[in-house]
């Protein structure tokens, strides 16, 4: 007999598929299991898309429709009971005659938030809540920060030499990670919202922040430019995709370009949050530069960092590097001779 759990990781190994595809909904694995026997599976595949369990109902083959009515339903994360870009997938539990359904966790969404639950109990399905509640969590833990915290998930990352230097002395970059590195580095970033820079780095570095060596998402582009001095000539005012500059002297839309006026008097990180919020963007990558980063770090608004280290390369007189406080290490590994590190925060 297999054990009820490894449904619930299959929905999980599902869910994460949709990577960077399904925000700012969450990901969501669904599967249908006959005397344990899986005779149907799906998942969220993009946003505004079938549901995981309209998919997994779908994928049934003809000759074991008859069996949806003797099955139990395992899905990572609670029903929907509302109508939004598609139906409330409850209604569709019900009509299809589901006996059980087995729930990883919550939707924490305040349109679901135990109504998708209550109305299948209501209607006769017994209901199990919990299984794996944490690792369902953590599938979507920038969701839930979002809707539980009120702000987005932030991931810091850089670059540094072996001696902790992040570029040359007059912040010009220095090419510090391999090949290798920097397609995960797409990866990472496809997996956001949103990437955020600083003044400095728009400036020097001219990034394009853009996801093109890794098949996913391209994330909204953020930069902070207080005093509106940015060249237009550069690469993320390109007003090819969505990109927001966080300024402190006008708020207007010009095509894909937005800009959002903050105060000047005032602490920046938390303004940054809020108005993140408020537009309704879960997760920031923060690319740099050097003192925003660190400003993430200081004031202990951050949730992983991802250090990535060339164990060979000095910069003697260059830009140190962030410094992280009150860090936990979740994981380390080599990548074509950088050292990555991969760390939460552990007060945050």
């Amino acid at each position: 007999m297999v054990p009820q759990a490894n449904y619930m990781e299959r929905c999980i190994q599902l869910a994460q598929q949709a990577a960077g595809w399904v925000a700012p909904n969450p990901m969501v694995g669904a599967v249908l299991v006959h005397q344990d026997r899986i005779i149907g599976e799906g998942y969220h595949e993009r946003y505004g898309q079938s549901h995981a369990e309209v998919n997994c109902l779908n994928a049934v083959a003809d000759e074991d429709r008859h069996l949806i009515r003797e099955s139990d339903l395992y899905v990572s994360l609670e029903p929907c009971a509302h109508h939004g870009k598609t139906p409330p997938c409850a209604d569709l539990i019900i009509a299809h005659k589901i006996p059980r359904v087995i729930v990883g966790c919550r939707d924490p969404f305040p349109l679901v938030d135990g109504k998708g639950i209550e109305k299948l109990k209501s209607a006769g399905v017994e209901v199990q809540v919990g299984m794996l509640e944490e690792a369902c969590k953590k599938l979507n833990k920038r969701f839930f920060q979002f809707y539980q915290k009120h702000r987005p998930y932030i991931v810091l990352k850089w670059a540094q030499t072996r001696d902790g230097k992040i570029a040359h002395p007059d912040y010009s970059r220095a090419l510090i990670s391999g090949p290798l590195t920097n397609r995960l580095v797409h990866k990472w970033r496809s997996e956001e919202a949103a990437i955020l820079v600083g003044t400095n780095t728009a400036l020097h570095d001219n990034p394009s922040l853009t996801v093109r060596e890794w098949e996913g998402a391209q994330p909204i582009r953020l930069v902070i430019d207080m005093q509106l001095r940015l060249p237009a000539n550069l690469h993320l005012l390109d007003k090819h995709q969505r990109t927001i500059v966080f300024n402190g002297l006008k708020h207007a839309t010009e095509h894909q370009l937005e800009y959002y006026q903050l105060a000047t008097d005032s602490e920046i990180v938390h303004q940054l949050e809020t108005a993140l919020y408020q537009l309704k963007i879960q997760s920031v990558l923060v690319e740099g530069g050097a003192k925003l980063l660190q400003s993430f770090i200081d004031d202990s608004d951050w949730d992983e960092a991802r250090v990535i280290t060339n164990v060979k390369m000095d910069l003697p007189d260059g830009i140190p590097a962030p410094v992280l406080h009150n860090q936990e290490m979740l994981e380390e590994f080599s990548l074509d001779g950088d050292r990555i590190q991969v760390f939460r925060n552990k007060i945050s």
